[in-house]
């Protein structure tokens, strides 16, 4: 699209492992088109280019001599990239996690914009609903914002568990000091802890297209369950596939994704509001292209 305008130009960047599905290019030009704002965004992939998490003052520095205007941060990178920034939002400080920075006059500012993405996503598709007893999969840096979240929603109940055993065990004590009225506890028994649960989390990247497969077993989950996933490439994932097909009440990461991008875009553009519902159509429209297109394959 050719753009006649005086507004600054966009140059966004995401940094991740697996991220050749991810929709925040799209997601981020065609927003800022419609706003009159010509906008670059360029995938930063660590596993294309054989690089870790090791290299993000690498990559930090070059995307501020570029001339980024900011950086979305995903999976591994969240909870890394903190030790490399100037200056931390009060959310982003309170969670221990950062999934958006801004590169400005020198400076690189962390926020978490996850935490409000999740939460807008859950209180439309739960509203009216009890979360009652959450078992969340993930306590990296998505982890982090979604248990904060759930807890702020009203669980009464949370319990984590991660492949990291002492990470479940640090987010736990982070946020019983954050919550000390609220029942939060690191997971012994997945199959117990689904018995006793009324609803499950997925803030792994375990479904992902770079992780496929599922992060629990599936016959634990029961109709009963509702069941939210933070993944959206692909939207469905075999969890969430299997969590409908057994009838569960269900939350794709469509809604997470629109709303935490909607929010980082206003951070990037110093105050401009995104329209989230403008937003989601157009994802959905990549996404039913995207479909088609292998179908086609």
């Amino acid at each position: 699209m050719r753009l006649t305008t005086e507004k600054p130009a966009l140059l966004l960047g995401l940094i991740g492992e697996g991220i050749r599905e991810s929709l925040s290019p799209t997601l981020y030009e065609d927003e800022a088109a419609h706003h009159g704002i010509l906008c670059l965004y360029q995938r930063i992939d660590l596993d294309a280019l054989r690089l870790t998490p090791a290299a993000l003052p690498e990559l930090l520095t070059s995307a501020e001599r570029l001339g980024f205007t900011g950086l979305n941060i995903t999976h591994p990178c969240k909870q890394a990239v903190i030790g490399h920034l100037d200056e931390l939002s009060d959310e982003a400080r309170a969670i221990g996690a950062v999934n958006t920075v801004v590169l400005r006059d020198g400076r690189r500012i962390g926020h978490n914009t996850d935490h409000y993405g999740f939460t807008r996503n859950m209180q439309r598709h739960m509203a009216g609903r009890a979360l009652g007893h959450v078992v969340q999969l993930g306590a990296g840096g998505a982890g982090a914002a979604v248990a904060d979240a759930v807890l702020r929603l009203g669980a009464s109940r949370l319990t984590l568990f991660d492949l990291s055993t002492e990470r479940a065990r640090d987010l736990v004590r982070t946020l019983r000091a954050r919550f000390p009225d609220a029942a939060v506890e690191t997971g012994g028994d997945p199959a117990e802890a689904m018995r006793q649960a009324d609803g499950l989390v997925n803030a792994t990247p375990i479904g992902m297209a770079s992780h496929p497969g599922t992060p629990l077993p599936p016959e634990l989950l029961e109709p009963r369950h509702w069941f939210a996933e933070i993944i959206y490439f692909p939207l469905e994932t075999e969890l969430l596939r299997i969590a409908r097909a057994k009838g569960c009440h269900t939350i794709d990461g469509i809604g997470m994704v629109v709303h935490q991008a909607a929010r980082a875009f206003e951070l990037y553009t110093g105050g401009i509001p995104a329209d989230s519902a403008r937003m989601t159509d157009h994802v959905t429209q990549v996404l039913k292209r995207r479909a088609a297109a292998r179908q086609g394959c």
